[in-house]
């Protein structure tokens, strides 16, 4: 599952006319990065909610054949946050572990390595699977705590930052009321509080493009091969 309902408020005004997923980064548009990768990695079913300018991004990648996937749209009158949007989506997804990426970050996870985390979570035993990567300047404080054991922690330091990309099981989301905006942090932290929450440190590239500085950065990089 892709994630793309987003209004992407610090992107304004790139955003009022254009999704945050489909701003032009590299020559494409930052979503396209996404599933290339995911197809890659042999993903081919995808879902991707959407709400606000829903119908751009529907419009510009259609049923995903153009992209060699299978894309099921999941719309969302407004936005339900991370959590309540992966809750409203468990019909497309089916019953077995999903991974699920932010639309508005740009990674070199390997995705491989994510859908074999997924297949090891359990409804009654590991829920989630978070990649976590190091502090951006503009978030020093990080998310959460990843132990040696690979056990991720609500508390203690040192603390390393939510990437936005992890894998789950149906099972962490379905007591949610459906339509109901719900974040995702409370969701893992209850989960991490009974010890079900894994995870791994991403050491490659991570941006969490959300501003319009960091968009022209990361496209200056790509333009430039780097």
């Amino acid at each position: 599952m892709i994630l793309a309902a987003g209004r992407g408020e610090r992107m304004r005004p790139l955003t009022d006319h254009t999704p945050k997923p489909l701003l032009p980064v590299g020559g494409k548009a930052l979503i396209v990065w996404h599933i290339e990768r995911l197809r890659a990695a042999g993903f081919t079913e995808l879902v991707i909610n959407h709400a606000h300018l829903g119908h751009r991004l529907e419009e510009a990648l259609g049923d995903g054949a153009a992209l060699g996937v299978r894309i099921a749209w999941s719309p969302e009158a407004s936005a339900l946050e991370t959590a309540g949007g992966i809750r409203h989506a468990l019909a497309l997804l089916g019953e077995a572990p999903f991974v699920v990426v932010n639309g508005d970050v740009f990674c070199d996870a390997d995705f491989t390595a994510l859908r074999c985390a997924a297949q090891g979570l359990e409804a009654d035993g590991p829920l989630a699977h978070l990649l976590l990567v190091d502090n951006p300047e503009h978030h020093p404080e990080g998310d959460f705590r990843l132990d040696p054991d690979g056990l991720v922690h609500a508390d203690g330091r040192p603390c390393l930052t939510f990437s936005g990309l992890g894998a789950y099981h149906p099972a962490l989301f379905t007591k949610l009321a459906d339509n109901t905006p719900t974040k995702l942090a409370p969701l893992l932290r209850a989960a991490m509080a009974a010890g079900k929450v894994h995870g791994r440190h991403h050491t490659g590239r991570w941006i969490d493009v959300g501003t319009p500085e960091r968009l022209a950065e990361l496209d200056g990089a790509l333009r430039a091969g780097d």
